[in-house]
């Protein structure tokens, strides 16, 4: 997982978060200059191109920005392009959701066609809806006609983008089945051409699901039919999380105006602590408790970004490991109050195993837990 790059702040949009697109314009400009591949009908890049855009190229300057399975990449990009659907599964956290808007800006130009699944999401949400005041002065028409992302992303050949799909009802997942296969999205209310919609070259849906809530709304097996599923996994290499919690807590501390850049030390103990938890399992093998919360790479870049903010405005310094367990309990306390029992007990048995100074920090801080 990773979101890495100088050229948001040189966006001067303002925007606490732009889109992949402005973010990373400059880079996508230079590979669309230098991309010579074939490219998939619709699509604004190669797929050897749209590969270099999330992996990166260092002769172009274009930054890594996915941390995971180069073939995964490979394999979904290959799967749009075959016009099957994308769905994106994994732990919580695993960066599922920015993959999915990486691949769009690259194949699409733009990721902003994006579903938000949850359980209030309608099929109005997804397709299309009415501007009602012209609705009932004209009747039905293209100009009393509000398109949705499904719609817009089908006119215009270009991703569609569903996130935590698993969190809709069945019957609302159930409305992709037609775009999905015959490519095509009716309007029953209008009449004519105008009454069907057909997809142009471009359109795709990636989907993403937390493993965790899959059964919430489990998809119907027609629906599973018409996507090919790959798992984003946690990063394995301690080093690799390391560098990458280091990278974007310094680029988040560096847009909330914190001078101080994160200690490494302490990063080393949040990331060690990080992956012991989530993993019920020491360095050195020994066996412990699992938290229940989720503790994926990307909380503990909240939790860092925290550490580092409490640091600076509040004792004009870069944060230590004392601030770490108080950050800490926010992210544990979220799914069950024995979380909190859990890291005490981690706090208190494994710390002092540790050398260093961090460490020994991180032990004594034990008592500021809530509880």
């Amino acid at each position: 997982m990773s979101d890495t790059t100088t050229e948001t702040e040189s966006t001067g949009t303002g925007y606490q978060r732009p889109p992949a697109e402005v973010r990373f314009a400059a880079e996508l400009d230079r590979l669309r200059e230098d991309d010579s591949g074939p490219r998939p009908p619709g699509w604004a890049l190669s797929l050897t191109a749209a590969r270099r855009f999330i992996v990166g190229d260092d002769a172009l300057g274009v930054r890594r920005k996915f941390v995971g399975d180069t073939a995964l990449i490979d394999r979904a990009l290959v799967t749009l392009a075959t016009s099957r659907g994308l769905m994106l599964v994994g732990e919580p956290g695993t960066a599922k959701s920015l993959l999915s808007e990486l691949i769009a800006a690259a194949v699409s130009g733009t990721s902003t066609l994006t579903i938000q699944g949850g359980a209030a999401t309608t099929e109005d949400q997804i397709k299309y809806s009415w501007n009602y005041a012209l609705l009932v002065s004209e009747g039905p028409s293209t100009r009393s006609l509000v398109p949705a992302p499904l719609l817009t992303g089908m006119a215009e050949g270009r991703v569609v983008r569903f996130e935590e799909i698993t969190r809709c009802p069945l019957e609302v997942q159930d409305s992709l089945l037609s775009p999905l296969s015959d490519r095509v999205l009716a309007i029953p209310e209008l009449s004519g051409h105008e009454s069907m919609v057909f997809a142009r070259d471009g359109f795709n849906v990636i989907a993403t699901a937390n493993t965790r809530d899959r059964g919430v709304n489990e998809m119907s097996a027609a629906l599973k039919r018409r996507f090919n599923f790959e798992t984003v996994f946690p990063i394995a290499d301690f080093a690799t999380e390391l560098d990458l919690v280091e990278q974007e807590a310094g680029r988040l501390l560096e847009h909330s105006g914190v001078e101080a850049a994160p200690r490494r030390d302490v990063l080393e103990v949040l990331v060690t602590t990080f992956r012991e938890l989530r993993n019920a399992t020491t360095e050195d093998g020994r066996s412990m408790d699992r938290l229940s919360a989720v503790m994926s790479t990307a909380e503990a870049v909240s939790v860092a970004h925290q550490v580092g903010v409490r640091g600076w405005f509040l004792r004009g310094e870069e944060g230590s490991a004392a601030d770490i367990v108080e950050c800490l309990a926010g992210t544990a306390a979220k799914d069950s109050p024995e979380d909190l029992a859990r890291l005490r007990r981690y706090l208190e048995q494994q710390a002092p195993r540790r050398p260093g100074e961090q460490w020994k920090a991180l032990h004594a801080a034990r008592h500021l837990l809530p509880g």
